[in-house]
C-alpha cells in the first residue's frame, strides 16, 4: 500500500515538537498526543530526535513518502533552508516551504517562493493567515499577489488553519471560499481542515473543487465522521491523509484511518493517490 503522509516533521526540526526533553513545550507535545488520542507512550516521538531515528519512524509506519512542512510566522520560524536540509537525498522526503509578506514584505516573499522552488526544490508554498500579526483571513489582500504568483508557477499553497489558531475567529472558512473563486487553478490545501468547523469546510470544498483538506490529526476527533461520509462521496478525490508527526504516531494513524469507514475504493485515493497528483509523484 503506498502512503502519503501530508504532516509529519521530526521532533528534532524545533522545540514544538518535542526536541528538548523536560522543557515546557516538550510536555505541551506530550500533552497534544494524550488529547488527540496516542495510546501508548506519549514520548513516542524521541524516537526522532535523530535524523536516522525520523527516518527509520517514516519507514517502519509503511510510507512512501512524508511531507515536512516549513512555518513563517512571528512565533516560529522553520527556515526554507532547514526544511531542504532535512529532505535533501532522502527518497521518503518532501518539503513544503513557507513565507510570510506581512514580515518579509509581498516582493520578499515572492523571491522566497522563487528561491525555495527553483533553488530548493520544495513543492508547495505554506501561509498561515491566523497565526500572523495581527491575525488575517487567507483573502486578506496582502496575500493575493502570493496566490497569483503560485498560480502562475503551478505550485499548490497550503494554509493552516485549526483550534490552535490563536484567535478562533480566524480558524473560519468563508475566507478560503474568497480565494478558491479568485484563483480557480491554484490547489489550496489546508492542514487541520478548519477543525472543529467541519461542515463550513467540507460546504467549501463542495463548491470549489481546488480546496484540499487535510484533517490530520483532527480526523480522529468528535465531528470528524463528516469528513468520512463527504469523502466516500464527493470528497473523494479532495481529502488527503497527514499524521501530524510528532503529534500522533504516524502508524497508529494510518490502522485508525482503515477503521474510519471509508469505502475501498476511497482509501487508496485518501491514503495516496489525492496527494501524488497534487505534488507531481
Amino acid at each position: 500500500m503506498n502512503i502519503i503522509d501530508m504532516r509529519c516533521r521530526p521532533a528534532y526540526l524545533h522545540d514544538f515538537f518535542g526536541a528538548t526533553p523536560g522543557t515546557e513545550a516538550f510536555e505541551t507535545a506530550r500533552w497534544l498526543n494524550r488529547r488527540v488520542g496516542t495510546r501508548g507512550d506519549d514520548q513516542h516521538f524521541t524516537r526522532s530526535l535523530t535524523e536516522q531515528g525520523f527516518l527509520d519512524e517514516v519507514r517502519e509506519a509503511g510510507l512512501t513518502r512524508a511531507v515536512v512542512v516549513g512555518r513563517h510566522t512571528p512565533a516560529q520560524h522553520l527556515p526554507n533552508d532547514r526544511i531542504h536540509q532535512i529532505v535533501t537525498g532522502q527518497e521518503l522526503l518532501l518539503g513544503v516551504g513557507s513565507v510570510d509578506p506581512v514580515l518579509q514584505g509581498v516582493d520578499g516573499a515572492i523571491a522566497e517562493i522563487d528561491r525555495a522552488v527553483n533553488e530548493l526544490g520544495l513543492a508547495a508554498i505554506n501561509l498561515e493567515p491566523g497565526f500572523a500579526e495581527p491575525a488575517r483571513h487567507p483573502d486578506d489582500e496582502i496575500y493575493f499577489p502570493i496566490y497569483e504568483h503560485c498560480a502562475r508557477l503551478g505550485v499548490s499553497v497550503s494554509l493552516m488553519s485549526g483550534p490552535t489558531t490563536p484567535d478562533p475567529r480566524f480558524n473560519d472558512p468563508a475566507g478560503l471560499a474568497v480565494v478558491a473563486r479568485s484563483f480557480p487553478t491554484l490547489p489550496l490545501i489546508v492542514y487541520h481542515g478548519y477543525w472543529p468547523n467541519v461542515a463550513q469546510a467540507i460546504g467549501v470544498a463542495f463548491r470549489y473543487e481546488n480546496v484540499f483538506l487535510v484533517p490530520d490529526m483532527y480526523l480522529f476527533q468528535p465531528g470528524s465522521q463528516l469528513y468520512v461520509e463527504a469523502a466516500n462521496g464527493f470528497l473523494s478525490g479532495q481529502l488527503l491523509f497527514g499524521s501530524s508527526y510528532t503529534f500522533r504516531p504516524i502508524r497508529q494513524s494510518i490502522d485508525d484511518v482503515l477503521e474510519l469507514g471509508f469505502r475501498e475504493a476511497v482509501v487508496d485515493r485518501v491514503l495516496y493517490k489525492n496527494a501524488a497528483r497534487l505534488l507531481g509523484i
